[in-house]
C-alpha cells in the first residue's frame, strides 16, 4: 500500500472507515464553496468516492490520498493527483481538509510530500491546479508551494445556479527543485 509520510502527517488510500469523518468534511457548505460540485448530502457519497478512489489505485490517471494526523490516524481531508498524462508527464492536484484545520500548515504539508512524490517518483514535469479566484487560501496556498498564476477562465463552472470562473495555476519541475 502506498503511503507518504511527512512531520505530522500519514497521506494514504482512502478505507470505507473514513467514510464517516469523509461525510463530515465533504458535507460542510462551507469545505464545498469554492468546489465544483455540491455538499454532499448522504453518507453514500463518501461511500460512493472511497470506492472510486480505490478503483482509481489500479488506473493511471488519478491518485488519492486521505490525509490523516499521525499520531491518532484521524481523518483531516484528502489531496489527489487526478488528470494524469504520463505521456506529457502533467498532473492535476486537488486538495481539501475539514474547517478546523484551516490555516494550520495541513494542506501545505500534505500538499508538499504530495508534490514530491509527483516530482520524484512519478516523474512529472508539470503540475497545475485549477481555483475559484474568490478562494484566496487556496490561492495563496499554491503560490506558497511555488505555483504561478497563469490564466483566468470566466464562467467556466455552474454549480447549484452559481456562475463561477476559475483561475488557472502551473508549477515546473525545474522549478519544484530549484526551491528545494
Amino acid at each position: 500500500m502506498l503511503q507518504l509520510t511527512t512531520e505530522r502527517l500519514v497521506l494514504r488510500p482512502l478505507t470505507m472507515s473514513d467514510a464517516g469523518p469523509l461525510f463530515d468534511i465533504f458535507s460542510d457548505p462551507e469545505v464545498m464553496k469554492y468546489w465544483d460540485g455540491s455538499p454532499w448530502q448522504s453518507i453514500e457519497e463518501a461511500h460512493d468516492y472511497i470506492m472510486a478512489s480505490k478503483a482509481s489505485l489500479d488506473e493511471p490517471e488519478k491518485l488519492v490520498f486521505g490525509i490523516c494526523d499521525k499520531t491518532d490516524q484521524h481523518l483531516l481531508g484528502k489531496c489527489m493527483l487526478f488528470n494524469i498524462h504520463s505521456a506529457s508527464q502533467r498532473a492535476e492536484v486537488g486538495f481539501g481538509v475539514a474547517k478546523a484545520y484551516w490555516g494550520k500548515g495541513v494542506v501545505f504539508e500534505a500538499v508538499s510530500a504530495l508534490l514530491q512524490f509527483g516530482f520524484e517518483a512519478m516523474q512529472l514535469n508539470r503540475v497545475e491546479a485549477e481555483i475559484d479566484p474568490e478562494n484566496i487560501g487556496s490561492a495563496r496556498l499554491l503560490e506558497k508551494l511555488g505555483f504561478e498564476k497563469e490564466g483566468y477562465s470566466p464562467e467556466r463552472w455552474i454549480v447549484d445556479g452559481r456562475v463561477s470562473d476559475s483561475a488557472l495555476f502551473g508549477l515546473l519541475a525545474k522549478q519544484w527543485y530549484s526551491q528545494r
